[in-house]
């Protein structure tokens, strides 16, 4: 499957990748890393538990990616994490783990009503870890936003919304992806760069839909028609693991800043290169792993995201922090 680079997240990259001051993308490395990669097992994800049937797995998915941003303290750079069972789950797979805990212990969450009614308190007894979870003004808003649109538009239901689009990301504007970000702002990740060029992301939509294709393709009970139009995810773990990789390559002034712990600036040039040269690279990753791959084991760019992410998202090496709700 060819990498669509006309999809509406890849092809506005070209301004950053050709402008880029602060991050540098090394085309022999990823030639190299593919070499041994190529040869690689790519698991898909393990999400938690289907729930008792895929239309329940479609709005659990749909709801984590609504929280799915920010585990990462900005003043102290310590990861959420919980303890079960004696493993430590953290940043993103701990809150997967309390919103199922949550919702089996009755309280609705799958609900745009409940979502809408819901208070930070309720939200301070779900999400307890090993510190406050970062930003939870701003995620008790966002749900409760989200609440109330499923709630006025949808019967308060993520199927209801679903049903409404082709199961295709982009589809002249119906697509899941494209409505997604039109219906529900809190999902339309965009950034302007050098006051001129939008820059897509769409980390939250993409990974939504990634997750209940990669979970629910399988049985052909929802199988995303235009998967190779899809990028790798803009979060803070990919970039890492590609400048380990030394795939990607920081100016000293951006590495110090990441190094310290401080805070680059959201829609900031640098905030905005990191993210671009994550999801170029990846995508000239994925296409080299595939040129060396047969026909039969062909890639598409999520499942490169998974095996990085899965690798690296504990690692205790610093990632950049931005003050933001969109990754």
């Amino acid at each position: 499957m060819e990498i669509d680079w006309n999809s509406k997240v890849l092809s506005s990259l070209t301004p950053v990748i050709e402008n880029s001051k602060h991050v540098i993308i090394n085309y022999d490395e990823i030639k190299n890393v593919a070499r041994w990669m190529a040869y690689e097992e790519f698991i898909l994800p393990e999400n938690n538990k289907l729930r008792k049937n895929p239309e329940d797995f479609i709005r659990t998915t749909l709801l984590i990616n609504t929280l799915n941003f920010a585990f990462t303290d900005f003043n102290t750079s310590i990861k959420y994490s919980i303890e079960r069972d004696g493993v430590t789950l953290s940043d993103s797979e701990a809150m997967f783990k309390q919103i199922h805990e949550a919702i089996d212990s009755g309280t609705n969450l799958l609900d745009g009503q409940v979502l809408a009614s819901l208070t930070i308190d309720k939200l301070r007894e779900i999400f307890s870890g090993n510190i406050e979870m970062p930003m939870l003004v701003e995620r008790i808003e966002i749900l409760n936003t989200v609440g109330i649109k499923l709630s006025e538009e949808f019967d308060g239901d993520w199927i209801n919304f679903i049903d409404k689009c082709p199961k295709k990301l982009y589809h002249g504007g119906e697509g899941l992806v494209e409505r997604l970000v039109a219906e529900f702002p809190r999902f339309n990740d965009k950034s302007i760069y050098e006051d001129k060029h939008e820059i897509n992301f769409y980390k939250l939509a993409q990974l939504a839909f990634w997750g209940i294709h990669a979970e629910l393709s399988g049985s052909k009970y929802f199988v995303v028609e235009d998967m190779n139009s899809m990028s790798a995810f803009a979060d803070y773990i990919v970039p890492v693991a590609l400048e380990v990789m030394k795939i990607t390559e920081y100016s000293e002034n951006l590495k110090e800043k990441i190094m310290k712990g401080n805070i680059i600036e959201r829609d900031s040039k640098e905030e905005i290169e990191i993210r671009a040269a994550s999801l170029f690279a990846t995508a000239k990753l994925t296409e080299e792993i595939n040129i060396r791959r047969n026909k039969k084991e062909q890639l598409i760019i999520p499942q490169l995201d998974y095996r990085i992410w899965k690798q690296y998202h504990a690692t205790h090496r610093p990632h950049h922090l931005t003050v933001t709700t969109m990754y």
